[in-house]
């Protein structure tokens, strides 16, 4: 599946986006979060507070727990401000 990171979340990460292959007992967006943040330091910083990251997938925003079989992409952003 492809992942796309968004502001700090990229910055902290150091590229836009990837295409990635996580184990089966990935099932969640948490898990995913989990484990991509065991994927190194950089990951490790980015998401060192899950519950602030926002996520969307196939272009729709989903919760934490949220099941990503089937996902063709899924983008993780920190919260949005502004109007």
């Amino acid at each position: 599946m492809k992942v796309k990171y968004f502001a700090w979340v990229r910055e902290r990460i150091g590229k836009s986006e990837e295409t990635v292959e996580p184990p089966a007992s990935v099932r969640t967006v948490d898990d995913l979060i989990a484990w991509l943040a065991g994927q190194g330091e950089t990951y490790a910083h980015a998401f060192e507070t899950p519950r602030v990251i926002r996520a969307a997938i196939d272009h729709a925003h989903v919760k934490s727990d949220t099941a990503i079989a089937g996902a063709r992409e899924i983008a993780f952003f920190p919260p949005m401000t502004g109007g």
